[in-house]
């Protein structure tokens, strides 16, 4: 019998998820079935519900239902407790729900591990101050950079959540429009500018010499802001492939206590 896993959203059809995790069971001898679910927008508590009753242990949750997942779990992690969003879900042995947050841990190993950028010390832009944001800007500052600014248009939810983490860390918010003479080292884009082709309105002189530049978007083509970053010299421009496989393989150490390696998936899903 396989343990039955999915990943919830809407939509779902282009998701990587399946692929990622069906290679981690083939790798670590997991005896794993990895699925889609196109969940209901107005039910999403019931398709949680009924892929429990059918033995489901655990489940990845994608746009738009992260922040219900948040409020549907019995428990959270501290992690998703601060980010105010839950990405994987796990059955208890009580039939509760635990609900987690490995999105930073995600941004981070892929960072710090699997591109070798010091966090530490670093003059860290983050661009956006909604869900996306939300769920990796603690992981970052645990990291111990100089300072984190959280840049956004409207410049009150940027503000709002920099206040909701500041005891983790050196932060602040501002608007787009305050970014003008401010430098930094890593520029990383949590907005959904992307989707439609576009980028956040910052100033050309953002980015430091040899700074880095990191797109939470992934994509098969070049994403606009990693093209913003080759056009403004940025010493590597990368986008959220690694982040999403490496998100996932904290998901599935939660569910399974084995952590896979993640480089060879991250190679199969680039070819």
């Amino acid at each position: 019998m396989l343990d039955k896993y999915a990943v919830i959203g809407n939509p779902i059809e282009h998701s990587k998820s399946p692929e990622i995790h069906r290679a981690f069971a083939k790798q670590t001898g997991e005896p794993v079935e990895y699925g889609r679910i196109l969940g209901n927008i107005d039910d999403f508590a019931g398709d949680v519900r009924r892929f429990l009753g059918e033995g489901g242990l655990g489940l990845n949750v994608t746009v738009p239902f992260k922040e219900q997942a948040w409020r549907l779990a019995d428990e959270l992690s501290p992690g998703a407790h601060t980010a105010g969003a839950v990405n994987t879900l796990i059955r208890l042995e009580n039939n509760q729900l635990r609900g987690d947050n490995t999105d930073g841990i995600g941004l981070v190993r892929d960072l710090t591990v699997n591109q070798g950028f010091r966090l530490q010390g670093k003059r860290i832009l983050m661009l956006g101050a909604g869900g996306a944001v939300r769920g990796v800007i603690r992981p970052l500052l645990e990291q111990r950079p100089k300072r984190i600014i959280i840049a956004n248009r409207t410049a009150g939810k940027a503000y709002s959540l920099a206040n909701g983490v500041s005891n983790y860390g050196q932060v602040a918010g501002c608007g787009l429009d305050e970014l003008a003479g401010m430098q930094f080292d890593l520029i990383i884009n949590g907005t959904a500018a992307g989707l439609a082709g576009e980028v956040p309105s910052i100033p050309d002189s953002v980015l430091s010499k040899g700074g880095w530049c990191y797109d939470m978007l992934y994509s098969n083509q070049t994403t606009a802001f990693q093209q913003w970053g080759y056009e403004h010299k940025a010493a590597r421009s990368l986008d959220g492939l690694g982040m999403l496989v490496e998100q996932a393989a904290e998901s599935f150490r939660l569910w399974r206590g084995i952590l896979p390696e993640t480089s060879p998936v991250i190679a199969m899903l680039r070819e």
